[in-house]
């Protein structure tokens, strides 16, 4: 069964940092693009951030670009999202999303197959 598990969120500090983890069972992600999405309540999905399989290619929303940054370890057929200098309206639930896709990557949300369960991200003081 293909699954996609997230972890590493939190309650933080604004100016805090925390990084989250997708972690993949049943496939490996080699050949697979990852995004990162969020939702806060009573709000539309937003994409947050995406890399391609072979890495060439990433995105960071506006929001977020200079503060966020998407990596990833197919040893440990894992995908990060490292948050930092995070602000209040960084709250949200976190999800990823996984698509078979060598050279790209998108931050629309219909273009991914499978997605995690989500993890709660809250920055408040």
């Amino acid at each position: 069964q293909l699954q996609l598990v997230e972890s590493g969120g939190g309650l933080v500090q604004p100016g805090g940092s925390l990084r989250l983890s997708c972690a993949a069972s049943g496939f490996t992600l080699d050949n697979y693009a990852i995004g990162w999405f969020r939702q806060a309540p009573g709000k539309e999905r937003e994409g947050v951030s995406c890399i391609s399989s072979s890495d060439a290619t990433t995105y960071y929303a506006d929001s977020v670009k200079g503060r966020f940054t998407i990596s990833r370890d197919n040893a440990k057929n894992t995908v990060y999202l490292q948050m930092n200098s995070l602000k209040p309206e960084d709250t949200a639930v976190y999800y990823c999303a996984a698509h078979v896709e060598y050279y790209y990557c998108s931050a629309h949300g219909k273009w991914y197959d499978y997605w995690g369960q989500g993890t709660q991200v809250t920055v408040s003081s």
